[in-house]
């Protein structure tokens, strides 16, 4: 260790290239987790086992994001190291929870100082199940009402 280098450079030395492979592995996972969410698709199966046909939608995408690009291809799933495969569950509701917590920002920031209200509405659908639809309602800065659907709660 040189006098001039920090501890914390020294501990967590990693050769560049691994630095790559994990930010693409995570890449992988968050995009996976962005567009399962945007779809309202459930993101596991009841058998996640390698040897399963169906590995559940998140499993799944990431092994069709694969396919389709040889970069994520070589570092994901049985090509990742297995103490950073980004594809845990806890690793899901992570990546998901930062995911609301800046649509949550984003509201907040366009609602600001402005009169709100939220509207609840529930009613069954076809297979007789509750289904749940929150509307938040409020006045831009430029005065237009503006809405914001929450469906499939």
């Amino acid at each position: 260790m040189k006098s001039s280098e920090h501890i914390e450079k020294v501990i967590h030395k990693q050769p560049k290239d691994q630095i790559l492979k994990n930010r693409l592995r995570l890449k992988a996972t968050i995009e996976s987790v962005r567009w399962l969410t945007f779809q309202a698709c459930a993101f596991r199966d009841h058998d996640e086992s390698i040897e399963s046909m169906n590995r559940g939608n998140f499993i799944e995408l990431i092994k069709y994001t694969a396919q389709w690009n040889d970069k994520v291809a070589e570092v994901v799933l049985e090509n990742a190291p297995r103490n950073a495969k980004y594809t845990a569950p806890s690793i899901q509701k992570q990546v998901l929870h930062i995911l609301a917590d800046k649509v949550r920002n984003k509201i907040r920031d366009e609602v600001g100082e402005s009169t709100y209200c939220i509207l609840v509405d529930e009613a069954k659908d076809a297979s007789n199940r509750e289904q749940m639809a929150i509307v938040l309602r409020f006045a831009d800065k430029d005065g237009f009402v503006r809405e914001c659907f929450f469906l499939r709660l």
